[in-house]
């Protein structure tokens, strides 16, 4: 086989996926999915979808073919039809009476809810009873899945991925696609959404040097919806874990979202009708920082540096890596690729979803889309623009990049000579206005002249002012092209995360091991509230402001102290309140306060001008 070839290439630097204990699916042929799926459409004006194809009778080749359909129709895939009451007790019956090897078992740990604040923990609960009004996918839908799957298993074991490879800019992209036949994040592993299909990607970027030898430079590991530069590691990265030249990817349990290290990664869903508030909200911490100098102790508690944002629902997404173990040299290993870098008909032409659609008005229940295509059927940016999407378009290749230091750097030059000439040109200009300007102003009959003459001399040297800034950056960039020039040529290369502004990092084990009367109180505070708030309406309907001010203050507290920013919500609370006061007597005593601070100013602007007169 040629070493150049795709499949060569796939098969060098195929990934080594970790998964968690616990995990029930893996990256399978959508073949064997398809051989046991339905196929449906969903017109607009319909309650009910209409079934295409039924099970059994659909093929790749059956999904590609075109079908022209009125617009607004959404197409998708059934995979597994819900159990009945008694399948669905059968199996839990003899689930009950298998023996499990423990270390296969997972276990949560310690509750997500402990690590972040009150009003998330609320949103969070607003978002789980959500799901009761909206679209979602049934609560037996992950076992009956998983039934089916087994099946499958049992008859063809086969761990595989469909690599691609894209070769734009200079560089060689591997991409590997993992499709798995369900995402049962929600129901398995507390996480956000539960959804029939799940598409997965990591990319590899290579760079060829001019004696043809390919080497690995960057990773980017597709997680959730994200995109651009955090996604993205440099092979020297030690985040990077290495198996000879086989990354090493940990799976998110569930979720499959792919992460660079093991641990709990702690994971927020943005609520999109609260995003004004969550603004205003960020405006005000602004201000508490840049006006009050009012900082956190702890930097992961501030937005600005990475912290939660208090209008989002946070959920752990479980990426341990203590389970089934697929790539080189793991006792799973991967079959041979299916190369999609010419998409086949079933990638390019069909645009429906790869699963259920139970009309989620937020999608997340809702099946993907193919690899190409998003559910509303565009492209992915993935798909299309494999560079940008990490960030990576801005970059050359490491055996590119010397040459486009030479290339700026006389791009650079020239532009200098350039602006050097216009410089003089202009200035000579300028001169010459100014000379005709002084003539002209003793001279009343030429006034409509040197109004004129000022005017353009005003523009000249505007003109002028932004070519000499222009020339003054340039010369600046040119010496910093000089050193990098000479850094590249001795060797040298940038630091490693310096294009990282905020790494997605697994919950620390400090947070992990909190204590179980937090743990206990982060459980039960939204169902107090409630309680709280009924029995106020209750027994003291009259006097519910002031009841419900008590209410949130004792809550705050507790709060607080839980984590250990009592003397810092004091400090807080002092400020505002002094600045709430002032604002009272301001209102209240503004003609007199106004009064005051214009006698003031006058005395002040008398002194200051008296002070210059003696001096």
């Amino acid at each position: 086989m040629n070493p150049r070839t795709d499949a060569a290439l796939l098969r060098r630097f195929e990934p080594i996926i970790r998964y968690t204990r616990g995990e029930q699916f893996f990256p399978m042929d959508v073949a064997h999915y398809l051989n046991v799926c339905s196929f449906w459409v969903k017109y607009p004006d319909s309650t009910e979808p209409i079934r295409l194809q039924a099970k059994g009778e659909l093929t790749l080749d059956k999904l590609a073919q075109p079908r022209p359909d009125r617009l607004g129709a959404i197409s998708f895939l059934k995979f597994a039809d819900p159990l009945t009451v008694t399948e669905l007790a059968s199996y839990k019956l003899r689930e009950s009476f298998t023996p499990h090897d423990p270390t296969e078992v997972f276990h949560a740990g310690r509750g997500r809810l402990a690590r972040v604040g009150y009003f998330s923990r609320l949103a969070d609960a607003l978002f789980s009873l959500s799901l009761l009004a909206r679209g979602r996918v049934p609560g037996d839908a992950a076992t009956a899945a998983f039934i089916t799957y087994e099946d499958i298993l049992e008859k063809v074991e086969h761990y595989g991925y469909y690599g691609r490879v894209v070769r734009q800019n200079g560089w060689i992209v591997l991409q590997y696609w993992f499709f798995y036949a369900f995402n049962n994040w929600r129901s398995d592993f507390y996480g956000i959404n539960d959804h029939e299909a799940d598409w997965e990607m990591i990319c590899i970027y290579l760079s060829e040097a001019p004696d043809g030898e390919i080497s690995p430079e960057w990773t980017a590991y597709a997680s959730h919806d994200f995109s651009g530069d955090d996604l993205r590691r440099r092979w020297d990265d030690p985040e990077l874990e290495k198996v000879g030249e086989h990354p090493v990817v940990y799976a998110g349990a569930g979720s499959h979202a792919s992460y660079y290290r093991a641990g709990d990664y702690l994971v927020e869903l943005e609520i999109s009708f609260l995003k004004p508030v969550a603004r205003l909200i960020a405006e005000i911490q602004k201000f508490w920082r840049g006006k009050l100098r009012q900082y956190y102790e702890n930097p992961a508690q501030s937005n600005e540096n990475g912290g939660l944002n208090t209008f989002r629902m946070p959920f752990v997404d479980y990426a341990r890596g203590d389970g089934r173990s697929i790539g080189p040299g793991q006792p799973k290993t991967w079959s041979p690729p299916d190369v999609i870098s010419e998409p086949p008909a079933w990638v390019s032409q069909y645009r429906g979803l790869w699963g259920v659609y139970i009309r989620d008005p937020l999608a997340g229940e809702n099946a993907p889309a193919g690899p190409m295509y998003n559910r509303d059927g565009s492209v992915r940016r993935a798909w299309y623009d494999p560079l940008g999407w990490a960030g990576l378009d801005k970059l050359p290749t490491r055996h590119q990049a010397l040459a486009r230091v030479y290339e700026r750097c006389e791009t650079l030059t020239a532009r200098q000579a350039g602006l050097s000439q216009s410089i003089h040109e202009k200035s000579h200009q300028l001169t010459g206005l100014g000379v005709e300007a002084i003539a002209a102003q003793s001279h009343p009959h030429l006034k409509r002249v040197y109004k004129a003459h000022q005017e353009k001399l005003k523009t000249l040297a505007q003109e002028i002012d932004q070519l000499r800034a222009e020339f003054a950056e340039n010369k600046a960039m040119l010496e910093a092209l000089a050193l990098y020039r000479q850094q590249l040529g001795q060797g040298e290369r940038s630091p490693a995360r310096a294009h990282i502004r905020r790494a997605h990092q697994p919950i620390p084990e400090t947070e992990l091991r909190l204590g179980g009367l937090l743990e206990t109180w982060a459980a039960i505070s939204i169902g107090l509230m409630l309680i709280s708030l009924v029995g106020l309406i209750i027994f003291a309907p009259y006097n519910w402001p002031i009841g419900l001010l008590a209410i949130i203050a004792v809550f705050i507290m507790i709060e607080a102290t839980f984590h250990k920013r009592l003397a810092q919500l004091i400090t807080q609370a002092t400020i505002a309140l002094a600045i709430l006061a002032a604002l009272i007597l301001i209102v209240d005593f503004f003609p007199l306060l106004a009064i005051i601070g214009a006698l003031v100013a006058s005395g002040y602007m008398m002194w200051e001008n008296l002070r210059e007169l003696w001096s």
